[in-house]
């Protein structure tokens, strides 16, 4: 079973973050910075925070929604180094319910993730896509090792909320 937790203070920041506008970009992506807990069988990432790809780092390449430049992946990397985190990258489809990975999505991420591991190998990562009111994800628990489904999100605050993918 894997789990992936957040507040849903945090929840609600990204989701604020993914939905400004860009001057060509069709949608925004960041990146979640989280730690890991190991317990019964279970791997459960705990997210605890964000950064935004800043809007010079976008490249303009009208065949996606949003295309990273080098510069954008080369900071996203060196903060995992630096703070020690597992890295998921993060960007929103909008509607309501349990979202899914585009096409573009999944082959792309199955490109960039597995490179995490050059400066955080010891760490899990993994991509995220949001909808307004859910997730879905997929995490990495090794470099060479076959993405797996993220099977659970909870969003911890005044309102719990849980669901499973």
């Amino acid at each position: 079973m894997i789990r992936f937790k957040m507040t849903s203070q945090l929840f609600s920041e990204i989701q604020s973050d993914l939905h400004r506008r860009h001057a060509f970009a069709h949608e925004r992506v960041g990146f979640v910075g989280a730690g890991l807990a190991l317990h019964g069988g279970c791997c459960t990432v705990l997210a605890h925070s964000y950064t935004s790809v800043v809007d010079e780092d976008y490249l303009d390449d009208p065949s996606v929604g949003a295309m990273m430049g080098p510069d954008a992946m080369h900071k996203a990397m060196a903060w995992a180094f630096e703070q020690g985190v597992a890295l998921f990258h993060i960007h929103a489809h909008g509607g309501s319910g349990v979202p899914g990975f585009s096409s573009i999505d999944l082959r792309e991420s199955a490109k960039f993730v597995p490179d995490f591991f050059r400066v955080r190998p010891e760490r899990p990562h993994g991509a995220i896509v949001l909808s307004n009111t859910h997730a879905f994800g997929r995490i990495w628990l090794g470099r060479k090792l076959a993405p797996q489904r993220i099977d659970e999100f909870r969003l911890i605050g005044p309102r719990c909320r849980k669901w499973r993918t």
